[in-house]
Parts: C-alpha cells; sequence; structure tokens
C-alpha cells in the first residue's frame, strides 16, 4: 500500500500528513487515505481500549494519548417482536462517542508536534477535546455558544480548559474558531479528518463484538456525520480485507425538525435541499449544513441503508422507553431507538437479522431536561 495521505474528495488532491493541516487549500473538507484493513490475528489483545485496532490507522502512533476509550459494552435487549443490540457509548471516559475520534486526533497531531489546539462545540465534542486533552499534556481553548448548558461548560472548564462563550447561532463559534485559527491549531472533530480514523473504531469493535461478523443494520443518531463514516469507512475496509461478505446497511436518526440528511436522501441528491429548521431535544444532531453531505449520501447508498426523521414526541417515546429498560440516554441517543421502531413498523428491519442501536451520549449530561421528558 503506498502511504497515507489527506485527500480531497472533490477533486482528488493529496497533502502530506506530517505537515499541519485542517482543511484543503481551497477551504474544504478532507478525508485520510482508506486503510487496507485488519483481519483478527492483527488485533492487539493485550489491550483493553480502541488502540487494540491500531493497525488499521493510516498513522503509527507509538505513544497515543488514552483513557481507555472505546470497548463500550454491546448489551442486547428486547424491544417489540426485535432483540436489538444497543452500543452503549456512555461508557467512553467523557461521556460519549466523541472520544473515539478524540482520542486518535489528538494523539497524531501531538505526535507531528502541536500541543495547543481551539475546538469549537456546544456539548459532547468540547467535553471530549477538553478532556482527552488534559491527558495529553495539551493546552485546550473551546468556543461555545453563549446558549450552552451550562452543566457542559462546567464539565468542559473541570478539565482545566479554557473557554470563550461566543453570542449568536452554533455556526458563529465556529466563524470565530476559523478567525482564531492563525494563532492556534484548529482540531475541529469536525474538518479534521483523522477524527475520523478514531470513529472508524465503531466498526472493528462491533465486528469484533459479534464473533467477527458484521451485523445487518446500525442505526445510528448523526449530525455532522462523523459516526457514520467512521462505520462506513471501517466496514469497507473489512470488506477489502476479506473479513467479512457485505456490508451492513447504516441508518441515519435526524430530528425532523432539523434533518438535512434526510431532506437530500429522500430528494435522491446529495446536494442541500431546503427544509425548514426549528429548535429540537435532539441538540447534538442540530447540524443545518453538514459540510461532508455527499460523503454521508454516498456512504448510505453503498451500504443501502437510508435515513428516518423524526418528530419531537417519538424521540421523547423512545427516551422514555430506553429509561424503563435501564438505559439511561440524552435525547440525541434515543432518536436512534426511535428510528428502530419506525424501521421495524415498515418492515425495513426484520425480527431474524442482528441490528445494532448506537447509543451517543449519557443522560447524565442532560439530566433535568430528561427527568421533565420521562415524567
Amino acid at each position: 500500500m503506498p502511504a497515507a495521505s489527506y485527500v480531497d474528495p472533490r477533486n482528488g488532491r493529496t497533502y502530506p500528513l506530517d505537515v499541519p493541516r485542517w482543511c484543503s487549500d481551497d477551504r474544504t473538507p478532507l478525508l485520510v487515505t482508506p486503510g487496507a484493513g485488519i483481519s483478527r490475528d492483527d488485533i492487539d489483545s493485550r489491550t483493553r481500549s480502541l488502540w487494540r485496532y491500531r493497525a488499521a490507522l493510516s498513522a503509527d502512533i507509538a505513544k497515543p494519548i488514552t483513557l481507555g476509550e472505546g470497548c463500550t459494552p454491546l448489551v442486547e435487549q428486547e424491544w417489540g417482536d426485535l432483540r436489538p443490540f444497543f452500543k452503549l457509548e456512555w461508557f467512553n471516559p467523557t461521556g460519549s462517542f466523541k472520544d473515539r475520534g478524540s482520542a486518535v486526533m489528538l494523539s497524531f497531531l501531538r505526535r507531528i508536534g502541536i500541543d495547543a489546539v481551539l475546538e469549537d462545540s456546544s456539548g459532547n465534542g468540547g467535553s471530549s477535546m477538553a478532556g482527552l486533552g488534559a491527558a495529553g499534556g495539551m493546552r485546550v481553548k473551546i468556543l461555545a455558544p453563549a446558549s450552552t448548558s451550562p452543566a457542559k461548560i462546567a464539565q468542559v472548564r473541570s478539565y482545566g480548559a479554557q473557554v470563550q462563550l461566543v453570542e449568536g447561532p452554533r455556526e458563529e463559534s465556529e466563524a470565530e474558531a476559523i478567525r482564531q485559527s492563525n494563532e492556534t491549531f484548529y482540531a475541529s472533530h469536525n474538518w479534521q479528518p483523522f477524527f475520523l480514523e478514531g470513529t472508524k473504531s465503531f466498526a472493528y469493535e462491533l465486528w469484533e463484538d459479534l464473533g467477527f461478523r458484521a451485523p445487518d443494520n446500525v442505526i445510528m443518531p448523526v449530525g455532522a456525520g462523523s459516526s457514520l463514516l467512521g462505520c462506513a469507512f471501517g466496514f469497507r475496509e473489512l470488506m477489502k480485507a476479506g473479513q467479512i461478505a457485505k456490508l451492513p446497511r447504516l441508518f441515519v436518526a435526524q430530528p425532523l425538525n432539523c434533518s438535512p440528511i434526510d431532506a437530500s436522501f429522500r430528494a435522491g441528491v446529495d446536494t442541500p435541499v431546503a427544509r425548514e429548521v426549528h429548535k429540537t431535544i435532539a441538540e447534538g444532531t442540530a447540524i443545518k449544513h453538514p459540510m461532508r453531505l455527499r460523503e454521508i449520501i454516498g456512504a448510505l447508498r453503498e451500504s443501502g441503508g437510508g435515513t428516518i426523521a423524526l418528530t419531537e414526541e417519538e424521540i421523547v417515546i423512545a427516551l422514555r422507553r430506553l429509561a424503563r429498560q435501564g438505559l439511561f440516554a440524552e435525547p440525541t441517543s434515543a432518536s436512534g431507538a426511535a428510528a428502530l421502531d419506525k424501521l421495524a413498523g415498515t418492515g425495513a428491519i426484520k425480527a431474524n437479522e442482528n441490528t445494532v442501536v448506537i447509543l451517543t451520549g449519557t443522560g447524565l449530561k442532560a439530566a433535568s431536561a430528561v427527568a421533565d421528558l420521562v415524567r
């Protein structure tokens, strides 16, 4: 295999990995060139974290930053006529799946000499970057909307990160971070491609969890697309390596109030489609303009999966049902379970299939809101 590099998926232009960058010269998002995949013999069974799959990464990281992220429980439960598996991502160190991407991205950046980073986030991404950055001895600054939950800001600050609150909508925090990127490296979990190298561990972990087989279906809440693309890239590599015979179908769950991926997928295009945006309880996926939309739609089509847009009521019903089964998820996570109900109701998912629902974050991060919703 040739040496890995950054690649612009729009024109094929490549950039070396050892030169720090978070976007192309044209200010468009990059990817890392695809890996060859690994076999079960390449797993480091002595390591109890996502780093057991380090052989699948596109860069050699000898001394990673880690708090034991990954290797989260996969719990089978009854759900009507189905017995799906729930992947409990809140067992990651800072309480969400974002630790997978942060650990790999920050480890790589530290390896090439970066010791201070800047990130914009309204929740789990900022907490994750702050926590893993602290573990790696890196200086972290988080820009967040002034409206961000005080509990989430408290978590970021407790790790020792600097916080700057930005007035205006979520997009203004990103704009301000980009303005400051000339002073501090912009390690955005939405822009920097090595974040996707971390979320790729989803695929390898599910493959191992299920006895080195791919599930039939994977359902997840999606905003910017890092969990979806990580799964797509990882399973694609496993098929390339001859470890699985077919790709699992990937399904995206979005709140109807902010569902740009669903709008484009249902229109049969990979470009933005106008759809009204309103406030949603699934705030973690409230991304109006996912910049990797083309890649997301492509991954869905390749897998034979699809999208589900959910009403606020459907998300609340799933949130309550999860809690009554001992699974205390944040509202964003509950949209994955709500999508499972709708897919089963239409016959798209069947009882004899292996289905995984990714519960991305803990309800403890929004405990008061969850308490009100489940009453």
